[in-house]
C-alpha cells in the first residue's frame, strides 16, 4: 500500500511539472492553450480597463468618449460614456461601434504611453472619427487597431 500511495505521487508530481512546463512553453510563444485565454499584454484594452497602470494625463479615465473624439461620437455612444467604460466593453462581436470605441480608446491611450506606437493621438481620433460612416469601416478600423495594440509592447 505504502508503495502503491509513493508511485501515485510520484506521478502526480510529475503530471503537474510537465503541465507547468507546457504551459510556460506555450505563453513564450504566444500559442493558447486548452483553457479560454484572452489577450493581456500591456497594450489592450482589458489591460487598460484593468487599471494596473497609471493612464496618460491627457485622457484621464473619466474622461468622456465624446470629449476626447469629439461631437461627431453622439450619434454612436451615449453623451456621458467614459473611456474606462469604452475599454471595458464586450459587445465587440455584435457591434461593429463597440469594438472600434472599445480599440480605438485603447490605441489613444497607448499613443499616448508606449513610444513607438504606430499611431500618433490625432491619427487615432481621425480614423475612429472617419471610421464612424459604416457597420463595414467600424469594424475594419477596430481591426486595424486591435493589431496595433496586441503588437504593442
Amino acid at each position: 500500500m505504502a508503495s502503491l500511495c509513493t508511485t501515485l505521487l510520484f506521478c502526480l508530481l510529475l503530471l503537474l511539472t510537465l503541465s507547468s512546463h507546457f504551459v510556460a512553453e506555450a505563453e513564450r510563444h504566444g500559442i493558447p492553450g486548452f483553457l479560454y485565454t484572452r489577450s493581456r499584454g500591456r497594450c489592450t484594452a482589458q489591460f487598460w480597463s484593468g487599471r494596473r497602470e497609471a493612464w496618460p494625463r491627457m485622457v484621464p479615465e473619466t474622461s468622456t468618449v465624446s470629449n476626447v473624439f469629439g461631437s461627431r461620437v453622439y450619434e454612436r455612444y451615449r453623451s456621458d460614456l467614459t473611456l474606462l467604460e469604452a475599454t471595458a466593453r464586450n459587445d465587440e462581436e455584435s457591434n461593429p461601434f463597440g469594438g472600434l470605441v472599445k480599440e480605438g480608446t485603447a490605441a489613444l491611450l497607448n499613443s499616448y504611453a508606449r513610444e513607438g506606437f504606430p499611431f500618433k493621438p490625432w491619427q487615432v481620433k481621425t480614423l475612429l472619427i472617419k471610421a464612424l460612416v459604416s457597420h463595414a469601416e467600424a469594424a475594419s478600423q477596430a481591426n486595424n487597431f486591435l493589431l496595433a495594440n496586441q503588437a504593442c509592447s
